[in-house]
């Protein structure tokens, strides 16, 4: 467990992420032809796009915003949980099709491949193996694992689909830190995750409800200034209800952090500046 007083609701799990982008136009069309995202709404400089009617990315035009610098935290990757092995198939199809992988590994827990948007955006596309099949230690921790995926094997259980299917999700955010035990602070002490895989002071994975992980932060780049420029803008994570937003803020603030109200629920940062919404589910 994580020390912090009270843990997040086992039903936490990750909303909408937006990006600003350069490429409205570009940036969108990868995210249909390639992820498989349908668009939901689209406006001179804003497109949201999901599955099945729920909104999971937005992009916000910002041609002025500078690049995100070298030195500079933020997205590492953002990674989209497909509901089978057959969906997996078929985005690999269309990431053969219409792009180009950088990487497949086979986790244990999950199989993934790995991409990244016309800006330079990681992106994960993943399916869970089922929970009694993950690889857990004896302390109740995941076993970090990272083999070859057996991307033929992959290829054959294709199903034929265009897009993503009904139950994608935003399965979790992975984020770039200046360091790990700053955010082990922030998202377990403060927060209430749980860290599930430690591999301080390079990466920790952490978690609500035991899921493998929610949040991923890791210093594999040796970023230290704070986020700024293009890219992710900000992540949401959906809890349960308004007390629960509530007890989060709480925390926040006696940490001496700060919490901005929204209409819908309140947005705070971690220690680079990067900014989470938190609401409470619809």
């Amino acid at each position: 467990m994580s020390g912090a007083t009270e843990p997040l609701p086992e039903s936490t799990r990750v909303g909408r992420t937006v990006l600003h982008v350069a490429d409205l136009a570009g940036t969108t069309a990868f995210y249909q032809r390639v992820v498989g995202l349908a668009v939901l709404t689209r406006e001179r400089t804003t497109a949201t796009l999901g599955v099945d009617g729920t909104p999971l990315l937005v992009l916000e035009a910002d041609a002025d915003a500078p690049e995100r610098d070298e030195s500079a935290t933020g997205l590492y990757h953002n990674a989209f949980r497909v509901p089978t092995r057959g969906a997996l198939g078929d985005a690999l199809a269309r990431i053969r099709n219409h792009w180009h992988l950088d990487g497949a590994s086979d986790h244990g827990f999950s199989e993934a491949l790995y991409l990244a948007d016309p800006e330079g955006n990681g992106v994960e596309i993943y399916r869970d193996r089922p929970r009694e099949d993950w690889p857990f230690r004896e302390d109740g921790r995941l076993r970090g694992m990272s083999d070859p995926l057996d991307l033929d094997a992959l290829a054959t259980d294709a199903i034929g689909g265009t897009g993503a299917p009904a139950g994608t999700t935003v399965g979790h955010v992975h984020l770039e830190v200046s360091s790990t035990e700053a955010a082990r602070e922030f998202y377990a002490g403060t927060l209430g995750f749980d860290v599930t895989t430690d591999l301080a002071p390079s990466a920790l994975f952490l978690s609500a409800g035991g899921y493998h992980h929610h949040v991923a932060v890791n210093t594999w780049h040796q970023r230290s200034t704070p986020a700024a420029g293009r890219g992710l803008e900000w992540f949401e994570l959906i809890l349960p209800d308004g007390d629960a937003v509530a007890a989060v803020a709480e925390r926040v603030e006696a940490s001496g952090g700060s919490v901005a109200e929204l209409d819908d629920g309140v947005e705070i940062a971690d220690p680079d500046g990067i900014a989470i919404r938190l609401r409470p589910e619809e």
